[in-house]
């Protein structure tokens, strides 16, 4: 009826055993965190911040490789003038770098 000594000994010892096997798990989440998910978050913000500062006149690369100059900027599109007279509307969010001006050179 009355629980033993080393009984009661072994209970205590199979909770701190517990935490220690749950101690590896937790290291990783926090590993994946700084390694993968907090760089991440941070190029979005940068991106983000990028397409909102788009101007007209900015020259740009798109998400699909193309290369142009911003022509008109809307709410959540932006036209890029490819050459001379070839236009296209596309998302702002396609826009993947704004090159330094005079990158692109008009032949």
């Amino acid at each position: 009826m009355f629980i033993s000594p080393a009984y009661a000994q072994a209970a205590a010892g199979s909770t701190e055993s517990t935490l220690m096997g749950l101690l590896p798990l937790v290291l990783m989440f926090v590993v994946l965190y700084f390694v993968m998910i907090r760089p991440q978050l941070k190029r979005q913000k940068e991106h983000k911040a990028m397409v909102e500062a788009l101007a007209k006149g900015d020259e740009v690369v798109t998400a699909g490789g193309f290369l142009g100059k911003v022509t008109k900027i809307g709410e959540t599109y932006v036209g890029v003038e490819l050459a001379d007279g070839v236009e296209v509307q596309m998302q702002r969010s396609a826009v993947v770098q704004v090159l330094p001006k005079g990158t692109i050179k008009n032949s």
